[in-house]
């Protein structure tokens, strides 16, 4: 079993930036280098939302619409560690953001196509 870890969320003004970071632990945390990972949201009331996914290689890179321009996920394999560089925020962007592992080398927006959750890190932008 692999546990994903969250961090570097916060509360930021609009207009403003911030970086999370997703890090594998657990006996099998090495395994996320051969596998697609991605980011989603949930905001308030609202469905889970796919936000980024990155391949194993740290290739296939997609992203929603609505952060395309403004969100960069990226990956280090030494680490087992999946970024997503936050810029341009929105007050539209508040959430509570999940890393999510892919069941293969390169993932969706699908959400059935992940095998583990981090438990998120919360995002509020402030108008």
């Amino acid at each position: 079993q692999v546990q994903l870890v969250e961090s570097g969320g916060g509360l930021v003004q609009t207009g403003g930036s911030l970086r999370l970071a997703c890090v594998a632990s657990g006996r099998y945390r090495s395994t996320i280098s051969n596998n697609g990972m991605a980011w989603f949201r949930r905001a308030p009331g609202k469905e889970r939302e796919y936000v980024a996914a990155i391949g194993w290689n740290g290739g296939n890179i997609r992203y929603a619409d609505s952060v395309r321009g403004r969100f960069t996920v990226s990956r280090d394999r030494a680490q087992n560690t999946v970024y997503l560089q936050m810029n341009s925020l929105q007050s539209e962007d508040t959430a509570l953001y999940y890393c999510a592992k892919g069941r293969g080398a390169v993932s969706g927006s699908d959400p059935t196509g992940y095998t583990a959750w981090g438990q998120g890190t919360q995002v509020t932008v402030s108008e």
